[in-house]
C-alpha cells in the first residue's frame, strides 16, 4: 500500500523499520511481548485449576463469567476516561493495579481456596479495558501515518504470538513446576509493562485527547459523554458494521473459551498440557492471519477489504465445526488453526479501518464499547455453552458454535452487495495524506 505525502508516494514501512525507528511503539511494543505472554500464563493456570479441582465445564465457564462481567461494567467507565484523561496515567494505573492482583492467584492454588479464582479474575479483567482500549486509542497518537497500518498489524500479530508462546509454554510450566510459578511471572510481566509505558514521551507533553465538542465542564456528565459516543458509533454504517460482526463472532467465540479446556483435558484426555496445546495451535493461526493481512489484505480497495471479510467470517465457522467433530488430536489441532487464520484476517483489517477513520476524540469510546458489547454476547455464549457441558458432549457444542459464528458472513455479505457500508472519511489520519487504493485498470 502506498500513500500520497505532500505529493510523493511513500510505502508502508516495515517491522523492522517501526521498532527500530520509533522509540514509543518501541517501548509499547516490549512491554506488550511481556505482559501479554504473562496473561496467557494465567489463562491455562487458571482454567486448568478450576479443572483439576472441580472437574466441570461449569467452573471455567464461572471463571469466564467472572472476568466477562467485569469487563462489559469497566467499558463504558474505561471508554469515557479514555477520551477525557491522559491515556498514558491510566494505562499505568492499569497495570499497577492488576500487578498486584495477579500475586493474589497464589493463595487461589491450595484447593480449600478455589473460591478466590472468581473474585481476583473480577479484579483483574476489570482493570483491563482501562489499559487495552488505551493502547489501541493511543496508536495513532505515537506512529506517523506511514506507520500507522504497520504498527496495526505489528501490534495484533504480537498479541497472536503471545496467545501461541504463552499459552503452549504456561502449559508446560504448569504441568512441570506448578500453578504458582504461571501466577507470578504474570505479576511481574505487569510490572514491566509499566515501567515501559511509563517511558513513552511525546512533545506536548501529555497524552491526553484534544476536546472539540465537550468542554471542561461536562466532566461531571459520564453518561452523556458515553452517549454521544454511541450515537457516533451508529451514526457510520462501517463502525457498526464492526461492532455487530464482533458481536456475531462472539456467538460461537464465548463457548470456545470453555471448550478450548474441555477438548485439552477431557476430549483428548491431554490436561494442562492439551489445553495449552490447542491455544497455541489457535495462536499460529492467528500469527498466519496477521501475515496475510499485513502483506496482502491491508494492500486491498475498501470494496475487496469487505469481500476479503465476509470470506473471513465464513471459513472461521466453517473450520471450527471440523475442529469439533476430529477424532484424531492433530487434525483438531490443524482445523482451530485454519479457524484462527481466519480470523486474524477480519479483526486485524476491521481494526485497521477503525484506526483510518474514527476521530481521535472518540477512539477510546469507540474501541471500548466494541470491546463490551464483544464480551457481553461472549457471557451470553459461554454460560450457554457451561450449562450445555452438563448435558450434552463437547463435540456437540463446538459445532453449535460454529455455525453460529459463520452467520455472521450472511449479514455482512448483505450490507456489502447492498451497498450499505460506504466508506467513512478518514478521520483517523491526517486529511492531507491521502491514501491510494486503486483498482487495476482492466
Amino acid at each position: 500500500m502506498h500513500k500520497l505525502v505532500g505529493g510523493h508516494a511513500c510505502k508502508m514501512v516495515s517491522f523492522p523499520q517501526l521498532l527500530g525507528g520509533n522509540r514509543n511503539y518501541r517501548h509499547t511494543w516490549f512491554g506488550q511481548v511481556v505482559s501479554e505472554v504473562g496473561d496467557h500464563f494465567n489463562t491455562i493456570a487458571v482454567f486448568a485449576l478450576a479443572l483439576e479441582n472441580t472437574h466441570s465445564g461449569l467452573a471455567v465457564s464461572a471463571v469466564m463469567l467472572s472476568r466477562a462481567l467485569p469487563m462489559i461494567m469497566a467499558g463504558p467507565v474505561a471508554g469515557v476516561l479514555l477520551d477525557r484523561w491522559d491515556r498514558k496515567k491510566i494505562m499505568l494505573a492499569s497495570d499497577s493495579t492488576r500487578a498486584v492482583v495477579a500475586v493474589g492467584f497464589i493463595f487461589a492454588v491450595d484447593p480449600a481456596n478455589t473460591w478466590l479464582l472468581y473474585p481476583l479474575s473480577a479484579l483483574l479483567w476489570f482493570a483491563a479495558p482501562f489499559f487495552t482500549s488505551g493502547r489501541t486509542a493511543l496508536l495513532p497518537e505515537i506512529t506517523t501515518k506511514q506507520e500507522l497500518q504497520t504498527a496495526n498489524s505489528l501490534t495484533q500479530t504480537t498479541r497472536y504470538f503471545a496467545l501461541t508462546a504463552g499459552t503452549f509454554f504456561g502449559g508446560v510450566s504448569v504441568a512441570a513446576w506448578g500453578y504458582e510459578w504461571a501466577f507470578g511471572l504474570n505479576a511481574v510481566s505487569f510490572a514491566f509493562s509499566a515501567l515501559m509505558i511509563s517511558r513513552l514521551r511525546v512533545n506536548k507533553g501529555h497524552f491526553r485527547p484534544e476536546r472539540t465538542a465537550l468542554t471542561e465542564s461536562d466532566v461531571m456528565r459520564p453518561w452523556h459523554e458515553y452517549k454521544e459516543g454511541l450515537r457516533y458509533l451508529r451514526a457510520t454504517p462501517l463502525f457498526l458494521a464492526i461492532a455487530m460482526g464482533n458481536v456475531g463472532w462472539a456467538t460461537g467465540g464465548g463457548a470456545a473459551q470453555i471448550l478450548f479446556g474441555l477438548f485439552g483435558d477431557l476430549v483428548f484426555d491431554r490436561g494442562a498440557a492439551g489445553i495449552g496445546m490447542i491455544w497455541s495451535s489457535a495462536g499460529v493461526g492467528l500469527l498466519i492471519g496477521a501475515a496475510v493481512t499485513y502483506t496482502m489484505v491491508n494492500k486491498l480497495p475498501f470494496e475487496k477489504y469487505k469481500t476479503v471479510v465476509v470470506i473471513a467470517y465464513l471459513i472461521h465457522g466453517t473450520a471450527y465445526i471440523l475442529f469439533s467433530q476430529m477424532e484424531e488430536f492433530w487434525l483438531a489441532l490443524m482445523f482451530i488453526l485454519i479457524s484462527r487464520a481466519s480470523s486474524a484476517v477480519f479483526v486485524i483489517s476491521n481494526l485497521g479501518q477503525l484506526l483510518r477513520h474514527v476521530s481521535d476524540q472518540f477512539r477510546g469510546r469507540v474501541f471500548s464499547t466494541i470491546e463490551s458489547m464483544t464480551w457481553a454476547m461472549m457471557i451470553l455464549s459461554l454460560t450457554a455453552a457451561g450449562v450445555a457441558s452438563e448435558f450434552v458432549s463437547p463435540r456437540t457444542i463446538g459445532a453449535v458454535a460454529g455455525f453460529l459464528s459463520s452467520l455472521t458472513a450472511v449479514g455482512w455479505a448483505w450490507a456489502h452487495w447492498t451497498s450499505r457500508l460506504p466508506e467513512p472519511a478518514l478521520e483517523g489520519v491526517d486529511p492531507t495524506e491521502v491514501e491510494v487504493h486503486r483498482e487495476p485498470r482492466t
